[in-house]
């Protein structure tokens, strides 16, 4: 949702009282379950969410429900005081075939699956889910099997997930176009609508805080300061991205030599372990983009590592995980999804078929290989679903066949400020 732009908002625009109507007339008079608002950029989306469920009579987290299907992007709402959750945790319960010791500790995890809840609480008459386009088909369909209406949320202009398309977005309810009075004047906003029209943006300084500029024109100097000045880093390929990223280490001042991740670095979680809860409810999961710091990394055996992680928006650890630490010392992974990692007695990981191993060494327990990556840098389709305050793109656009969205997600991901290069 755009939250940046609307702070100060206390009445509705025009198009957002149309939109309004519409939506207290589906809630209370009509029988069909969805409808889907979509809303670009600037244009109130989240103050128009906020507004609906408090005068329809409803509370967050209690008869609304905020959700989306990543836990990244429901750490943006709770950020911003939203009581959210993903959608999984909201419809699904965990079943796992699991092996456990005489003192009823976990020794392996055979198997993990999501199976649809009964019911969810009696209490929900309203799911808002954001980031809709992210939404699978199998997972509309469990939703939708509940009853209770959804209120679809998101913005068209933004990229596809990977392999997925726009089905609900193709077909909204209403669409905020208006931007707000108060973001009018937005220099972001501003190159976010120049880049959804296809407009060429050229270089300068479009107000306070944002520009666009060669990459040339930045001394050594004014390129380090600004890379780590810096929220995020945005770039269009896996290739730009490595580059930044042992850049951004240099400057940390952290030796070549050390390639894998040392405590505090930002790193970012590159494949699904649906197996392994982040909080003590269970509402976020060890999955595809989250993003964090890293503490006490040490090399395993078998090409693993070990490594606590602290994900940016919650303020406890998870400690003890097994990664691939192929990708940081050899540049490519070592093992294939869902492979095993078991912890020793001895406190130190082993692959799973390594059997000299396990013959002398006590199994405390079997866990899912994870993947890591360095986070300095990203790339624009893992940063969706996410807010900087001081974002720098390098505009590599042009390189997708979908050129102006790509530009168009990049942009809205800042904040406060923006530097985008060329």
């Amino acid at each position: 949702m755009d939250t940046s732009a609307v702070q100060q908002q206390s009445t509705l625009t025009p198009d957002q009282a149309e939109a309004y109507a519409l939506i207290e007339e589906w809630f209370f008079h009509l029988g069909t379950q969805i409808f889907v608002l979509c809303g670009y950029a600037g244009t109130g989306k989240t103050y128009l969410i906020d507004y609906a469920v408090r005068r329809l009579g409803l509370v967050p987290g209690e008869s609304a429900a905020f959700v989306t299907p990543t836990g990244k992007a429901a750490s943006v709402l709770i950020l911003s005081g939203t009581p959210a959750s993903t959608l999984h945790s909201l419809i699904y319960t965990r079943e796992e075939d699991i092996e456990v010791d005489e003192n009823g500790e976990v020794i392996s995890e055979q198997f993990l699956r999501f199976v649809k809840r009964e019911k969810i609480d009696g209490n929900i008459r309203l799911i808002v889910v954001d980031e809709t386009s992210m939404v699978s088909d199998e997972v509309l369909r469990d939703l939708l099997s509940f009853g209770v209406k959804c209120l679809f949320c998101g913005d068209p202009a933004q990229l596809p997930p990977v392999g997925g398309s726009n089905t609900l977005l193709s077909m909204p309810c209403f669409t905020l176009e208006k931007i707000v009075r108060q973001a009018e004047h937005n220099p972001i906003l501003r190159l976010a609508e120049m880049a959804r029209a296809g407009e060429y943006i050229a270089c300068g300084e479009y107000g306070s805080g944002v520009a666009v500029m060669p990459q040339r024109e930045l001394t050594a100097e004014e390129r380090r300061r600004l890379f780590l000045r810096a929220d995020q880093i945005i770039v269009g390929t896996n290739r730009t991205r490595e580059r930044i990223n042992a850049e951004m280490r240099r400057y940390l001042g952290i030796s070549p030599e050390a390639k894998l991740p040392i405590d505090g670095e930002k790193i970012l979680c590159t494949l699904n372990n649906w197996g392994k809860p982040l909080d003590d409810r269970g509402d976020f999961h060890l999955v595809n983009g989250i993003m964090g710091r890293c503490y006490r990394v040490s090399e395993e055996e078998d090409g693993l590592g070990k490594l606590d992680f602290q994900p940016d928006f919650l303020p406890k650890k998870t400690f003890d995980l097994p990664f691939d630490a192929g990708i940081f010392t050899e540049g490519r992974y070592f093992h294939t999804y869902g492979e095993k990692a078991c912890l020793l007695e001895n406190g130190t990981y082993v692959h799973e078929n390594n059997y000299e191993v396990l013959r002398r060494l006590k199994v405390k327990r079997e866990e899912m290989i994870n993947r890591f990556e360095f986070a300095y840098a990203i790339t624009c389709h893992k940063a969706q679903g996410s807010e900087y305050d001081f974002v720098i793109v390098f505009d590599e656009s042009a390189l997708f066949a979908d050129g102006k969205e790509w530009l168009y997600t990049a942009i809205t991901r800042a904040k406060k400020k923006l530097l985008l290069l060329r």
